[in-house]
């Protein structure tokens, strides 16, 4: 009889988790304009942007930053997705107008859910990291 209710149950229980679970990622809100300060807006990246540089760039990304950005850099990472605030979208117009010091100075010094990378990353990691991040472009 047991067995039974349970049969009967789970289908009702995933109905409903499928019905909440969207509205998990409803409830992010998205997070305040970034205040960069003077001279990260023009600094440019002093890492060449060569095949084996956006490579050493994704192998640093996937080890430090997909767990909250995802894979693909759309914000839905399994970590991101639990976060209060919305990790962005790196593949969208608005990411990718940033300049690269912009980027820089989001990596390496972090805000509220965001942490700072300065001391787990050399500033030529982040470099890298930024020309990966640029490689995550969708055009439209």
């Amino acid at each position: 009889m047991k067995r039974i209710k349970d049969i009967l149950l789970f289908p009702g229980l995933l109905t409903l988790a499928l019905v909440i679970a969207p509205d998990a990622d409803a409830q992010q809100k998205k997070g305040e304009p970034w205040v960069i300060p003077a001279g990260y807006e023009v600094m440019t990246n002093p890492v060449a942007a060569d095949s084996a540089v956006v490579r050493e760039g994704k192998l640093a990304y996937d080890r430090k930053c997909a767990l909250c950005h995802g894979r693909t850099g759309r914000g839905d990472g399994p970590k991101g997705r639990m976060s209060k605030t919305f990790p962005g979208d790196f593949s969208g117009r608005e990411f990718q107008e940033l300049t690269d010091g912009e980027i820089f100075y989001q990596t390496k010094f972090g805000r509220g859910e965001m942490p700072a990378y300065e001391k787990r990353c050399t500033d030529a990691e982040i470099w890298s990291m930024v020309h990966y991040m640029r490689t995550m472009k969708v055009e439209k």
